[in-house]
């Protein structure tokens, strides 16, 4: 399988990349595609679309191709992967249907193929991760190989978006199946933050709102502890927090793992915190500090750790990195895409998300915050 990847921030520059790319007998028959919202993913969707390519779109908070970097760009990777090993899945969902919703990605997948394998991007900004992870899985019956990301706006907060071949939407779910009889599909999700403080709890809470913790107002609670403050407009009960990414919740497993949440919003009315996925009441919390560049190597080991041999290699990389890792390292996060990428020696495109989803090297699988999250593809 060969891969390709492009990148431009015009839609002029980014055509002329697609039809170079496939002038000299290249026939890609999948483009992952991620976008800045302010792009014109609509026309390049179009140019994909008359040369009968399939699509996995997502907007982003930042794209990347292999450690280049870029804010407000496109990036695509084009893929000539047999159409009989992959199928493209997009529905359509919202808050009170994501999991039945999820369900029936799992069940399609079951459907597809006898060993499948799930690459997920979801849209909007109140879509709760866990009930998408959880879905699938409800769906499928069983452990499964399931790797993603939320979908982003350049901070806006207000409609990150997924889309297809003549199919978009926020609250909407998207999903290559990849036949894993075919297609070694592997990776992880690693994060490196370090919880800080005794152990929490969390004392009431529905969904993903975090209202107490120990009995006390979970925004108080978190802005004493760790010295963030919340900044309200005056006329808005509910803000983005995003103060707070640095800042995240540890969640502890009884398997001994760990899973982020980040608190994405603050409710001045009610002092409760909104994550991005759920916090089931009762749940055992840390704190956690920003992070040193140790959570850099431990990426970068962990996925070492998935390859079968030091020299396997792989045909195409793809990466989702949450923004909070950006926002900490700054510029210095193209040193973990770059080390990453020599790990297996493949293109790589990727972008930073607003959430991830996968499997830690010691956990199950999961929805995550603040993590990177990779995936290598190899034809078999």
């Amino acid at each position: 399988m060969i891969s390709k990847t492009i990148k431009g921030d015009s839609t002029k520059a980014i055509i002329k990349e697609i039809d170079k790319s496939t002038s000299n007998g290249f026939k890609p028959t999948l483009a992952i595609v991620f976008s800045s919202i302010k792009q014109d993913w609509e026309t390049i969707g179009d140019a994909l679309n008359k040369k009968e390519i399939v699509i996995f779109g997502a907007t982003t908070a930042g794209e990347f191709i292999d450690g280049e970097i870029e804010q407000g760009s496109l990036v695509i990777m084009l893929l000539d992967m047999n159409p009989a090993y992959f199928k493209l899945k997009f529905y359509e969902t919202c808050l009170e249907t994501t999991l039945e919703t999820a369900k029936k990605l799992g069940v399609a997948g079951k459907e597809s193929f006898t060993n499948p394998a799930f690459i997920i991007a979801t849209g909007g900004i109140f879509l709760d991760g866990e009930q998408i992870m959880n879905g699938i899985l409800q769906g499928f019956g069983e452990e499964a190989t399931i790797f993603g990301g939320m979908a982003g706006d350049d901070f806006l907060g207000e409609k990150p978006l997924v889309f297809t071949n003549g199919k978009n939407n926020d609250n909407a779910l998207i999903a290559l199946i990849i036949d894993e009889d075919k297609i070694d599909v592997r990776g992880i999700a690693s994060c490196g933050w370090e919880a800080i403080g005794t152990t929490k709890t969390v004392t009431k809470s529905e969904g993903n709102i975090v209202y107490t913790i120990d009995n006390k107002p979970a925004l108080d609670m978190f802005m004493k502890y760790l010295g963030v403050e919340a900044k309200f407009d005056s006329n808005k009960d509910i803000v983005v927090f995003q103060n707070s990414w640095y800042y995240p919740l540890q969640l502890e497993r009884d398997n001994g793992d760990t899973v982020i949440r980040t608190t994405r919003f603050a409710n001045q009315k009610d002092r409760s915190l909104i994550c991005t996925g759920s916090v089931s009441q009762g749940s055992k919390i840390k704190f956690s500090l920003p992070p040193d560049f140790d959570a850099m190597e431990t990426v970068v080991s962990e996925c070492k750790s998935i390859k079968g041999s030091s020299q396997q290699q792989a045909d195409a990389l793809i990466m989702f990195s949450c923004v909070s890792r950006h926002i900490s390292f700054g510029d210095l996060i193209s040193e973990e895409i770059e080390q990453v990428q020599k790990v297996w020696g493949a293109p790589m495109a990727g972008f930073f998300t607003y959430g991830e989803y996968g499997k830690s090297k010691i956990g199950k699988n999961e929805f995550h915050n603040n993590a990177c999250c990779v995936v290598a593809l190899k034809e078999k």
